[in-house]
């Protein structure tokens, strides 16, 4: 099983980036699919994340309402959609796949089946 993360980049304040995740080596949509992030001196803490089909989300209340996730099950493919970025949003970025989808799990630090490589976003004041 792979999940690889791409899209991070340096960007300024108020701007923006898009993450995609491709996962192979699993049925994907039989997996929800969710964002963690790693801050520097930091646990990682859960960001986002989507069912099954794609139609239902959920979100840490740090980025609701500035991020969007999406998912593209033809293409196996989970997107973060990141707008309005805050120098406090910079961390290493991972995507991750499970089979139950329970928020009250990621929120508690558990739940996850699989991990990807993150990607690094940087954003500067």
């Amino acid at each position: 099983v792979q999940l690889q993360a791409s899209g991070g980049g340096l960007v300024r304040a108020g701007g923006s980036l898009r993450l995609s995740c491709e996962v192979s080596g699993l049925t994907f949509s039989d997996y929800y699919m969710s964002w963690f992030r790693q801050a520097p001196g930091k646990e990682r803490e859960f960001v986002a994340s989507i069912s099954t089909s794609g139609g239902s989300t959920y979100y840490a209340d740090s980025v609701k309402g500035r991020f969007t996730t999406s998912r593209d099950n033809a293409k196996n493919t989970v997107f973060l959609q990141m707008n309005s970025l805050k120098p406090e949003d910079t961390a290493v970025y991972y995507c991750a796949a499970d089979k139950v989808g329970d928020p009250r799990n990621y929120l508690r630090g558990y739940g996850v089946d699989y991990w990807g490589k993150g990607t690094q976003v940087t954003v500067s004041s």
